[in-house]
């Protein structure tokens, strides 16, 4: 059933005058923009541009001063070894074995080894233990005796 008073409701509509039909237009009219073709791709992965890599530039330094290795003698010799083929190894061979550290090559053991004790190293046999540490066998030379160098050291 429709309203009653339905016709007497409905609102005015304004007429537009002619400036305002001119603003309509103007409105209305949409202007001719070109469509952009998007470009056809005939690769499946898509690969990042290369962009400008700059390097960091902090304004406050992490580390206040340089981290510098220590790779002086006292780090490289770590500890002689006391075991019973460590001591046949002294007494038959003239050989001190020691714990040295992992990153020290031969040359090293033979400098820090005459730095320390003040003996000359003939050779240098290195193995690396299942524990991961690394064993000198360093033979004297003949002028040094290993059991007056091992009790100079405290072994014996």
């Amino acid at each position: 059933m429709p309203a009653k008073n339905v016709k007497k409701h409905t609102a005015n509509v304004v007429k537009p005058t002619r400036q305002g039909k001119k603003v309509a237009k103007k409105v209305l009219k949409p202007k001719a923009t070109a469509v952009k073709k998007r470009k056809e791709r005939f690769i499946v992965q898509f690969h990042r541009p290369y962009t400008l890599r700059t390097s960091a530039a902090p304004k406050c330094p992490r580390r206040l001063s340089p981290v510098v290795k220590k790779n002086d003698h006292f780090s490289i010799i770590k500890f002689p070894l006391t075991t019973e083929s460590a001591m046949k190894k002294i007494e038959d061979t003239n050989t001190l074995v020691f714990i040295v550290d992992i990153r020290a090559n031969k040359v090293q053991i033979k400098e820090a080894m005459k730095k320390m004790y003040d003996i000359k190293a003939v050779k240098v046999n290195t193995l690396i233990r299942p524990d991961g540490k690394k064993k000198a066998m360093v033979r004297l030379d003949a002028n040094h005796d290993a059991l007056e160098v091992a009790n100079k050291i405290g072994l014996l």
